[in-house]
């Protein structure tokens, strides 16, 4: 039987952080040596911890190697994908051409790198790109963002700046329509529920302006719809706000 010293200091801190330290194996490790300081029989303790004894034995070197911050390391075996090695690669091509699903991905990885991968296993890599599967976005066909950015810079952030040295007003305005219609939810029921409801035809419009500094909302609202007419009475609203141009 392995022979060790055990101080009552030791003790002590080996019953204690068999309960208290954070992870879980490094608990387990403190019960194998606390049990093996209370005199214990090695098979005693394996069977107690649940360990076999190639594991007691290396829980013992460890500890007469470097004692109890030793035995806190956790050092589990982390292989690398041979993926990593062409992650630039992979990634600078994925952002000019994203895959539609894993096996186009499969696919063109191979095609990369002469790597192949099973679903799971270029999932797992395609994330641990920052990769996600997202529904792609929808921008105007005409939209020209060299043309967005000099607005931007050139016409925006300066008004911007105005208005929050309080020489000018900035609101940002847009509408929304809203169907009138039941919110249709879920319910336990034997049979299905029908309720009343508008056709949907109807809508509440809300045309809308957002100070861009103090935030505060001025409305238009109808039931019709948002034309010249309702543009140029939320301009009158504006206006009546008293804000310097």
């Amino acid at each position: 039987m392995l022979q060790i010293a055990f101080t009552e200091s030791e003790k002590a801190k080996l019953k204690h952080e068999r309960f208290h330290h954070p992870h879980p194996r490094v608990q387990q490790k403190m019960e194998v040596l606390w049990l093996k300081s209370q005199n214990l029989p090695h098979w005693q303790i394996c069977e107690l911890a649940g360990i076999s004894e190639n594991t007691l034995r290396k829980y013992f070197r460890a500890y007469k190697q470097g004692g109890i911050e030793k035995l806190k390391e956790i050092n589990f075996r982390k292989p690398k994908s041979e993926l990593v090695a062409h992650r630039t690669t992979i990634e600078t091509h994925f952002r000019e051409h994203p895959p539609a699903t894993i096996s186009q991905a499969i696919e063109e990885i191979a095609a990369l790198t002469g790597i192949k991968r099973s679903p799971t296993q270029t999932r797992t890599f395609m994330k641990s790109m920052g990769m996600r599967c997202v529904k792609v976005g929808a921008v105007p066909a005409k939209v020209d963002v060299e043309a967005q950015e000099e607005y931007k810079q050139k016409k925006l952030e300066p008004r911007l700046e105005e208005a929050k040295a309080g020489k000018r007003a900035v609101f940002f305005v847009d509408s929304a329509h809203f169907v009138m219609g039941a919110f249709l939810g879920l319910i336990w029921c034997f049979e299905r529920v029908f309720v009343r409801t508008p056709s949907g035809r109807k809508r509440f419009n809300v045309l809308a302006a957002l100070n861009a500094v103090t935030h505060e909302v001025i409305t238009v609202t109808n039931d019709t719809y948002i034309t010249g007419t309702q543009v140029c009475e939320l301009l009158y609203k504006l206006a009546a706000l008293g804000y310097p141009c």
